[in-house]
């Protein structure tokens, strides 16, 4: 289906949308949980951000769990709040296809039927993943054409059953891992990287009209895991292979947003592909704090707005309706509180900062603004430096520079206490000798003005433990 046509839809579902959502304003949906005041009457009026997303032509989305759409306030919220929904896990392998030839649709078939019902887009995932796989599939012993066979059955039997009803894929997931190198997996065990192209192949063959994406996490700012899918994209373009967009997952903490989101954004869409932001949340420690709220908003803020000022970038998805139903407690001890509408479905502060970057208001502000106030460097400048990821081995890490006055260039050095090598690194020139590091500016970045950030990352070894070094930074 083109995408006049998705709009289309959506805007057949706008006049039931528009009027639950006004229904749950005035029920209280707007009426804080965070230390807010009651909002004025008005709010009751406000427009959703489906009202807004597609006033303004893009998507701004949700991931909904089929078992969960029986409970009238998540499903009346999805409706009235989104334009666009994706499977959190119904349409993964090991949900419809379970046994060999034994498909299970109730699931997946129950979301795209929610979705049409109220005038909503389809983004389908996911066709190919390491995860989530049945046993079949990945102990299967299969050779090089049998794993084709299976693959080829699996994608088309799934677009096919969707096709006209689902208009964009994530093909591929995850095919990359933390390294930067291809992920171990039974398809790139069995065919190589060229289990990628293959896939997307399947996929054009399956749905012509489809658009095709490639989609992962870590891949938002610029850094040696995006550098490799941007390898993997121009390669697969120049062989001819049918790929029309990629998707960042941006599965984010608090504060750490890559200075890097937009330029990142801007060298795929520059491909001519399009770039959709995927599975959004921003995840904090727990309880949150007013100033952690407010620091969540920002960064919501930041991120739909890069998306929004970038021609290419066709919308946002956050993953989940709710913090009540959030996958991130699960997998991150301590910590949550990382969509827009929390566990009573209050919107948050993230809430309203998402709204304003749609075009709306900015809703209620608080009654106790956050304590912690932000203060200038001290001399030339500061440097932050956080690990933004690490697996057996290896590490991932983001420094922040931020002026203190006028930079023309600056220096960043810190000793590592971790046994830590420096591998690869990005937006500096980094250097070592024994745990003693110095990181100098590119020379796009060397200018920074008083009060203002850039950064840079790196990716390295590490003996077992990843230290948390202290980072001095010296301007010129």
């Amino acid at each position: 289906m083109s995408e006049n046509t998705g709009h289309a839809r959506r805007r057949a579902g706008a006049v039931a949308a528009t009027v639950l959502a006004a229904g749950l304003l005035a029920g209280g949906f707007a009426a804080s949980a965070h230390g807010q005041e009651e909002p004025p009457a008005q709010t009751a009026q406000e427009e959703t951000l489906r009202d807004l997303a597609d006033q303004r032509g893009v998507f701004m989305g949700t991931a909904l769990a089929s078992h969960r759409l029986g409970e009238a306030q998540y499903a009346e919220t999805a409706s009235a709040e989104f334009n666009s929904v994706t499977h959190e896990n119904d349409l993964k392998w090991e949900a419809v296809q379970p046994q060999r030839g034994q498909y299970s649709w109730a699931g997946a078939d129950r979301v795209v039927d929610f979705a049409e019902a109220n005038g909503q887009d389809v983004h389908g995932h996911t066709l190919v993943w390491h995860s989530q796989l049945p046993s079949w599939v990945s102990g299967g012993g299969f050779t090089a054409d049998e794993l084709l066979a299976v693959m080829d059955d699996h994608i088309s039997t799934t677009m096919g059953r969707y096709a006209g009803r689902i208009d964009t894929w994530d093909v591929v997931n995850e095919p990359i891992g933390d390294d930067a190198r291809f992920r171990d997996s039974v398809f790139h065990r069995t065919l190589g990287e060229d289990f990628v192209a293959e896939s997307l192949r399947m996929a054009r063959a399956a749905d012509p009209a489809a658009e095709l994406y490639i989609n992962d996490y870590s891949i938002d700012g610029v850094n040696a895991k995006s550098d490799a899918y941007y390898d993997l994209v121009v390669d697969l373009l120049d062989q001819g292979v049918p790929l029309d967009g990629i998707g960042f997952q941006s599965h984010l903490i608090v504060g750490q947003v890559p200075a890097s989101m937009r330029q990142n954004i801007e060298r795929f869409t520059d491909l001519g592909l399009k770039v959709r932001i995927t599975e959004l949340d921003i995840r904090m420690n727990v309880p949150a704090s007013q100033a952690d709220l407010e620091r969540q908003a920002d960064d919501y803020r930041e991120v739909v707005t890069t998306c929004l000022e970038v021609d290419g970038c066709t919308g946002v998805t956050v993953w989940g309706v709710t913090d009540a139903y959030s996958w991130v407690p699960d997998h991150f001890d301590g910590q949550g509180a990382a969509l827009p509408i929390d566990e009573s479905y209050q919107p948050k502060p993230a809430y309203w900062a998402v709204h304003e970057a749609l075009g709306g208001t900015p809703g209620p502000q608080p009654t106790d603004p956050p304590t912690e106030e932000p203060t200038d460097p001290a001399g030339d400048c500061e440097a932050e430096y956080r690990v933004t990821n690490q697996w057996p081995n290896g590490f991932q890490a983001e420094v922040t520079v931020t002026a203190g006055r006028d930079l023309d260039g600056w220096t960043v050095t810190w000793d590592f206490g971790g046994g830590e090598r420096v591998g690869h690194a990005w937006n500096a020139s980094v250097s070592s000798s024994g745990s003693a590091v110095t990181a100098v500016n590119a020379v796009h970045n060397a200018r920074v003005a008083a009060g203002r950030s850039t950064s840079f990352g790196l990716t390295g070894t590490h003996e077992g433990t990843v230290s948390a070094p202290q980072p001095v930074c010296t301007g010129t």
